[in-house]
């Protein structure tokens, strides 16, 4: 099978408690818009956290990147766009990118990283056979 793009969008509302004196987003909150965006992400191609550890595992980021192009201001909205990277590591490996919904401007982009680790917090090397399943059903081998 070929590969295929798998990506997912979240509409974001920008809160008051989510800007600085400035009125523009404080850099720490572009975590938990890629956040939104991969749970998006899970409800679009079943791959949620709770699926993940329904099978025996939590999957924790290990790395995570931003990269800032303009400012996203309060009382606007931003567009995330996450994508699936394919790995043949046992990863899970993301790209975003943030748009101003008004504008159309690319506000930030940014990538992480998930590892797998068991139920006993160990880390796991070996890709776990649900992931394996779920990457060939998406068109990934």
């Amino acid at each position: 099978m070929e590969n295929v793009t798998l990506s997912a969008e979240k509409v974001i509302d920008i809160r008051f408690n989510e800007v600085d004196s400035m009125g523009i987003v404080w850099h720490g909150n572009y975590a938990k818009y890629f956040e939104d965006a991969r749970e998006a992400f899970g409800k679009k191609y079943g791959l949620e956290y709770l699926r993940i550890y329904h099978h025996g595992y939590f999957a924790p980021l290990v790395e995570l990147h931003f990269n800032y192009k303009r400012p996203l201001q309060y009382q606007r909205q931003a567009r995330v766009v996450v994508t699936y990277r394919p790995s043949n590591a046992a990863k899970i490996i993301f790209d975003y990118e943030i748009f101003d919904l008004e504008t159309g401007d690319l506000a930030a982009t940014g990538h992480s990283v998930q590892v797998f680790v068991d139920l006993n917090r160990q880390l796991v090397l070996q890709m776990p056979d649900f992931y394996d399943v779920w990457k060939k059903k998406n068109g990934m081998k």
